[in-house]
């Protein structure tokens, strides 16, 4: 893959959109008929060098890379900048994509692994819920969003106290509604492991919601 890649952020306003594939003047126009390729065949395509084509799996996927991120670090910059790596890891090493499994899942075992590293040595610091991208609020009265924001700051502060494995099960169970199958599929565990990690991971959040520690 001979392709040069980098990233801007173009709008800091909109942090899940800042992932935007910037390729050298001289390049080819990326071919149109990439958006209807099968992932199959969107792989194979950056394999062989082609322009555009993995512009075209960032735009599938930035959205939930960047969501898996923000859950796991609390704030917008530090997912943008989590986002931006995950996607360049992948790129860097589509070559060992083997297509065992969904290249979203592949793409979600990377993010995890990223996020886990980086909240290992940095602690989460947590901003306001972007309600209005994720929840209907039209009908809440701005108290009633407030509370949902503050309720939605302290159940992130609590999960980011939770151990590693705990954490990145919950967060894919909960935000993710993601399988007890398909979470053993990102974090390479068993499905009886990680049942076992979402009930324990329930079991600490509800006491450390309840002001007890783990």
């Amino acid at each position: 893959m001979a392709q040069a890649i980098t990233w801007t952020r173009p709008d800091p306003r909109r942090p899940e959109w800042d992932l935007t594939v910037v390729r050298p003047e001289a390049a080819a126009a990326a071919d149109p008929s990439f958006n209807d390729l099968s992932e199959a065949d969107l792989v194979a395509a950056c394999l062989s060098g082609q322009n555009g084509a993995f512009d075209v799996i960032v735009d599938r996927h930035r959205r939930a890379v960047y969501q898996l991120c923000y859950r796991f670090v609390g704030n917008h910059e530090d997912a943008s900048d989590l986002s931006q790596d995950v996607f360049l890891r992948a790129y860097r090493g589509l070559r060992n994509f083997r297509g065992g499994s969904a290249l979203a899942t592949w793409l979600y075992r990377i993010g995890v692994n990223v996020c886990l590293n980086r909240v290992s040595v940095k602690k989460p610091q947590t901003e306001p819920i972007e309600a209005q991208q994720h929840v209907d609020t039209r009908n809440e009265s701005p108290p009633e969003r407030l509370l949902s924001a503050e309720r939605a700051a302290r159940v992130r502060a609590a999960i980011a106290q939770l151990p590693r494995k705990q954490r990145a099960a919950l967060i894919l169970r909960m935000y993710h509604e993601m399988s007890h199958q398909e979470i053993a599929e990102v974090v390479g565990s068993s499905v009886g492991a990680v049942k076992a990690n979402v009930f324990h991971a329930l079991q600490n959040l509800k006491k450390l919601l309840a002001g007890e520690s783990v």
